[in-house]
């Protein structure tokens, strides 16, 4: 595995504990709350299609924490939320176990993981939980604003796209993937820090600015500020509703993988039932859901979808296993060292 790296995006925050919906039960009895830390996208199908029939079946009460990753992430840490399950991208996860946030999780109670695809089934370990989804992070640009077609990490140094381009900062999530890409870019078969920072630097002439947010690249895609630019695929739709005739590239040396992960917070006196919902949730049944409504890319290899329902996710086989898979550990290590080199070398 190439030595690589990873930061996530953090997405706009709602504080708040939100109840989900009252489970009813046969026998009278109460329903027991299960507390879900996640980010609050797409809730209505969340609350449909997720967290209602698993409510129905096990006389559950779902109550949802809602926040970005560093956020909820430091409410376990300072103990200010209980929680029982965790949605959080690898990054984030990463730190969780290296803090001993995590409960080790019973396998064997979560049989839907043998159907998932080898690099979802245990991202950070056999003992923490597994990646839900995954998605790519490649090249999105405009067709009709660049003189030849873009299909490589390369060709965003190309001097046709002088001041045309957005680069994500490093500490967005595909940051750090983007250094990694630089170091290839640069000629080097494993991650090369000097080597990543200069092709960075001679880079600087086509970056209009930097992108923190996937929002941001959509607004100066969609004004015309920029043309093109390294991209995560599972917003291609809202790049589609602006400019319709946009395309994504996997790279021709490679995209990477962004993982989510799901994990059972340590102390969770709901162990075994957060268990159960992981299983619920990593199902061909979910997975195919999520995947037909656009919400997240499937990490179940059960999950068929024709050529129209699969357009703007990442699907398949052959399409997921070619995907570069960033050493999680690496980052933590080294995100200080590259963040302030970063702000001294490369940022606008």
């Amino acid at each position: 595995m190439k030595k690589s790296i990873t930061i996530t995006l953090s997405m706009a925050a709602i504080t708040a504990l939100v109840g989900c919906g009252q489970s009813g039960s046969d026998t009278g009895e109460a329903p027991t709350d299960l507390v879900i830390s996640t980010w609050g996208f797409a809730e209505d199908f969340f609350n449909e299609e997720v967290y209602a029939p698993f409510e129905e079946e096990h006389n559950v009460n779902i109550v949802v924490d809602i926040g970005n990753n560093a956020e909820r992430l430091n409410r376990i840490r300072q103990g200010t939320a209980t929680i029982d399950v965790i949605y959080l991208s690898d990054y984030y996860a990463q730190q969780g176990i290296d803090e001993g946030l995590f409960a080790n999780i019973d396998r064997s109670r979560i049989p839907a993981i043998d159907d998932l695809y080898e690099l979802a089934q245990a991202p950070l370990g056999d003992e923490y939980g597994p990646a839900y989804t995954v998605g790519q992070f490649g090249i999105a640009y405009n067709p009709d604003e660049v003189e030849s077609p873009i299909t490589s990490w390369s060709d965003l140094w190309d001097e046709g796209l002088s001041n045309n381009i957005t680069i994500p900062n490093i500490t967005a999530t595909t940051g750090p993937m983007f250094l990694d890409a630089a170091s290839i870019v640069a000629g080097e078969d494993t991650f090369n820090e000097d080597a990543a920072f200069d092709q960075l630097t001679t880079l600087k002439a086509n970056v209009v600015k930097e992108y923190d947010r996937t929002s941001d690249f959509v607004n100066m895609f969609s004004q015309g500020e920029i043309v093109a630019g390294p991209f995560m695929e599972m917003y291609l739709k809202d790049l589609l509703a602006a400019v319709p005739g946009t395309e994504f590239v996997t790279p021709s040396e490679g995209a990477y993988a962004v993982l989510n992960t799901v994990n059972v917070v340590e102390g969770s006196d709901n162990k075994e039932l957060a268990e159960e919902f992981i299983n619920w949730h990593l199902s061909k049944e979910v997975q195919e859901a999520s995947a037909k409504a656009k919400i997240d890319s499937p990490v179940n290899k059960l999950v068929d979808l024709s050529p129209d329902e699969a357009e703007g996710i990442t699907y398949g086989e052959d399409t997921i296993n070619e995907l570069k898979l960033l050493d999680m550990e690496f980052v933590n290590e080294q995100s200080a060292q590259w963040i302030d080199r970063w702000n001294r070398e490369i940022a606008n």
